[in-house]
Parts: structure tokens; C-alpha cells; sequence
């Protein structure tokens, strides 16, 4: 009999097993709550669960129920009210049942509460990112030798006890014996049968000595064959690993903000929200992602992610010094036949008078080629600029690499986000 046993660890008093099994159940009740949840908090408050409520007509239970006909037997102590056949008013207030299930005002009866429970900052960030990927991943060339697996590559006779194979170690010892085993039966086959016919003979003709000497080498060949090993080092085989190299799916993920003056307060919060989402996707869902922080205004620096998000600097607006920096960023330290490249852009679309045209050409020259995805988001609730003009250039010569879109205010940054990076249908199948 096979016995599978679940060895997840659970929390006191709780079952994780049961608790996926309601997750799964009632996906589609809490996605939407969370939904609700991202909208309404700051994204910097990412770091903790959210209590969702499920309204309780939705977590009913099927049940089983007599059906009209045959012999039942009830007993109901305590009835004064009702005889055999009688017929039992339904109960008044809405739902059926003294007001409950449905939250309608009753004269009587009580009411039920919607179902809620609190989900861990895990599940949280499960369903906010759910259904989200990085676009065009690609398998890239191996980088350095790190870049390995441990694979089985045969048996030997030498190895550490941890990789022994017990089957082929067994089998080893099953044929050495037989090997071994084998003349020594045959001897002892011909001894016996010796044996047997020396004492079917005629007692005067029969050489005791002979018997006795028979007897003496049938028991000598027989602990011979009990001496022969169960297994023997010999015997032992060990699975052997070997490092094969493998394709890495490594990618690197710019971030580039503009900090200009013309960026107020708020667009800056937004952007920094934006970049923050942005942030926590990559951390939960990848482990071979980096991260480049970019902050631009007249000229473009390299940040770390403390100055990227928390820094007062500002000044005038030249974008093309962040995309500039950016590919000779890509040129130093992540080549494009190794990396994925992405590039995630946020800014108020305000932009140098000339340096516009200078953007496009980059992106379509120089950047484009190389990266896997660009996402560009413009804060602002006014129309468009020069730049947004330019980028629908680029975006209409790569349709399915550029993407742009406008975040007017905070409200609209899940569902931006959600957009931009929503898994497409060619890499699902």
C-alpha cells in the first residue's frame, strides 16, 4: 500500500493544505478585494497582508437532502405545536430563514456578517502579481561556467555514501555471487550424487572409507558456499554527477525616472509608487533579475536604489542623456547577446525642444534592437508632448516591444501596471 504523506509546515492551529485548497476555491472574490485593497493603500505599504471579506451567500456548501417519498421516523421531543401530516408555515423576513444569509433589515431573527479572514503579505503579493510576466523572456547564451547544472552521468565504483545506488549495488552482489557460487555447486552436486550411489551399494561391496571422505568434502564445499559474501565492496556502485552547462534567462531591468523640475511632488510619488510595484514583481517572481536605477534631468547618473527613490535632486529636462547612459551601461556590463534587457521609463512627457527627435533615434538606432521590452508611462493630465509623439513613432515600429501609457493620478497605476506586463497569450502557449 502506497502512503503519501504532507510534510508543508504548517502554522499552529492551521492547515496550509485546506487554506490553498479555499484560496483556490474563491480566487476570484479575493483578487478582486485585493484589487480594491492596492487601490486604496500606498504602494510603499506592500510589506503586510490585507483582510478580505467574502460575502456568505458565496461560501455556501452543497448539501444532501431527503427527497419526496419513502418511511422516515423522527423524533421531535419537546413538540406541542404539530401533528403527523401537518404542514409548517415558512418562517417570514427575507432569505427564508428569519432574515439571515442576506443582510436584508428584519423585524426578527438575526443576520449574517460577511465571511473575512486575513491574507499573509505572500498570498497578498500572489494575487497583485498574478497573471503578470516579463515580456519576450529568452533563453540567452551561457555567460560564465556558473552558469551550470549537476546532471547523472553513470556509475562508478568509487563515490560518497549519500549517491549510492542501492539497485545496482544489489544486482552486483546477485550476479558476483552466482559467479562465485556456481563451480562450487557443481562440485557439490557431483560430491552428493557420489555420496548417494556409494551408499546404494551392496553393503560388501561398499568403501567406508570413501563415504567418509565424500561426506567430508560435501560438508567443505557447503562452507565455501556460506562464506561467500552477501555484498562486498566490490560490489558497490555510485551514481556520479557531472556539471553540464546551461542556458541562462538572466535579465537586467532599468529603471529610469526623470526628476526634473517640471516634475512636481506628486508626479514624483507616483512615479516612485509605479517603480516601487515594479520592484516588489521582479523580487517575488524572479532570482536572476537585476536591477540598474537611472534618475535624469539635464544629465543622467546611476543611482543606488536608496538615491533612486528618496532623492531631492532636480533641474531642467534632457531625456536623452538617461537613454544614452543607459546604453553605454548595456555596452560595459550587460552585452545583449547574455542579458534580457528591459527598460522601464517614467516621466511627465515635458522634454528639451530638439532632444525629442535625438530620443527616437536612439531608441530606434541603437536601443530597440537589443532589448526584450520597453515600457514607457507618462504622468500627466494634459495632453501629450513632443515626446509621447516621438515614442509613437518607436512604438509603431516595434509593436510588440514598445508600450506606452498615461497615469493621470495614483488610482490609475495597478491598473497601468497590470497592462504593461500582463502575460501575453504567444508565451503561454
Amino acid at each position: 500500500m502506497t502512503y503519501f504523506i504532507d510534510r508543508r509546515p504548517n502554522a499552529k492551529h492551521k492547515s496550509a493544505v485546506n487554506r490553498q485548497r479555499f484560496l483556490e476555491r474563491y480566487r476570484k472574490h479575493i483578487k478582486r478585494s485585493v484589487e480594491e485593497a492596492v487601490n486604496r493603500r500606498s504602494i510603499t505599504d506592500m510589506e503586510r497582508g490585507e483582510k478580505v471579506s467574502i460575502p456568505t451567500k458565496d461560501i455556501s456548501e452543497p448539501v444532501f437532502q431527503h427527497g419526496p417519498g419513502g418511511a422516515r421516523n423522527i423524533v421531535s421531543p419537546g413538540n406541542k405545536e404539530f401533528l403527523e401530516g401537518d404542514k409548517i408555515r415558512r418562517p417570514g423576513g427575507q432569505g427564508g430563514g428569519d432574515g439571515a444569509g442576506e443582510g436584508g433589515a428584519s423585524n426578527q431573527g438575526e443576520g449574517d456578517d460577511e465571511f473575512a479572514f486575513t491574507l499573509s503579505r505572500e498570498e497578498f503579493l500572489e494575487f497583485v502579481f498574478d497573471g503578470l510576466e516579463l515580456p519576450n523572456l529568452q533563453r540567452k547564451p551561457l555567460k560564465s561556467l556558473e552558469e551550470i547544472k549537476m546532471v547523472r552521468a553513470g556509475l562508478a565504483r568509487d563515490g560518497v555514501p549519500s549517491r549510492i545506488s542501492i539497485t545496482r549495488s544489489m544486482r552486483e552482489a546477485y550476479a558476483r555471487r552466482i559467479a562465485m557460487r556456481a563451480p562450487i555447486k557443481r562440485a557439490l552436486k557431483e560430491a552428493q550424487e557420489a555420496l548417494a550411489a556409494e551408499e546404494r551399494k551392496d553393503p560388501v561391496l561398499r568403501n567406508p572409507a570413501r563415504i567418509v571422505e565424500l561426506k567430508a568434502e560435501i560438508e567443505r564445499l557447503e562452507k565455501r558456499i556460506e562464506a561467500v559474501p552477501f555484498i562486498d565492496t566490490y560490489d558497490l556502485r555510485y551514481h556520479q554527477l557531472a556539471a553540464q552547462p546551461q542556458p541562462s534567462s538572466q535579465a537586467v531591468m532599468f529603471c529610469v525616472m526623470d526628476v526634473s523640475g517640471s516634475m512636481t511632488q506628486n508626479h514624483k510619488d507616483i512615479a516612485k509608487r509605479f517603480f516601487l510595484l515594479l520592484y516588489l514583481f521582479l523580487e517575488k517572481h524572479y532570482e536572476k533579475v537585476e536591477l540598474v536605477f537611472v534618475r535624469h534631468h539635464t544629465a543622467a547618473r546611476e543611482v543606488n536604489e536608496e538615491e533612486f527613490f528618496y532623492s531631492r535632486e532636480t533641474g531642467g529636462t534632457i531625456v536623452s542623456s538617461a537613454l544614452t547612459l543607459v546604453n553605454k551601461i548595456i555596452e560595459k556590463r550587460y552585452p545583449a547577446g547574455q542579458w534580457n534587457l528591459y527598460i522601464a521609463q517614467a516621466s511627465d512627457g515635458d522634454n528639451w525642444d530638439d532632444d525629442s527627435n535625438i530620443c527616437r533615434d536612439l531608441l530606434v538606432k541603437q536601443l530597440m534592437p537589443q532589448l526584450q521590452y520597453y515600457a514607457y508611462v507618462e504622468i500627466t493630465p494634459h495632453e501629450h508632448q513632443s515626446l509621447w509623439h516621438e515614442y509613437e513613432t518607436v512604438a509603431a515600429q516595434f509593436p510588440e516591444r514598445f508600450a506606452m501609457r498615461q497615469i493621470v493620478d495614483a488610482g490609475d497605476i495597478y491598473p497601468v501596471f497590470r497592462e504593461l506586463f500582463k502575460r501575453r497569450l504567444s508565451q503561454e502557449q
